[in-house]
């Protein structure tokens, strides 16, 4: 059984700054890419980073240069740095993993979700 556990979220105020993390935890083998998503009200549900075990990043064109995504293999845990908050990136923020288990002498890769974490920014 794998979870992820998302912490940090909250109500901030325009231009402020929140941190997110998402630990892993379980049978785990290994983690590939790991990222962050969001859906506000009445919306999809969007990419926001992703980043591979070897560190490479990836960013919705709209959170460059105020989000970063890192994450600490060793704890297996992902971060959110999010700095000069809008209005519009009000939502709930899910992290997502590529997880590695093991059984029957094989590998097996499945995607897992977090419970969500609500990121109000208010004007």
């Amino acid at each position: 059984q794998v979870h992820l556990v998302e912490s940090g979220g909250g109500l901030v105020q325009a231009g402020g700054s929140l941190r997110l993390s998402c630990a892993v935890s379980g049978s785990i083998f290994s983690i590939n890419a790991m990222g962050w998503y969001r859906q506000a009200p009445g919306k999809q549900r969007e990419l926001v980073a992703a980043i591979t075990s070897g560190g490479s990043t990836n960013y919705a064109d709209s959170m460059k240069g105020r989000f970063t995504i890192s994450r600490d293999n060793a704890k297996n845990t992902v971060y959110l740095q999010m700095n000069s908050l809008k209005p519009e990136d009000t939502a709930v923020y899910y992290c997502n993993a590529g997880v590695v288990t093991t059984g029957w002498g094989r590998r097996y890769e499945n995607t897992y979700w977090g419970q969500g974490t609500q990121v109000t920014v208010s004007s």
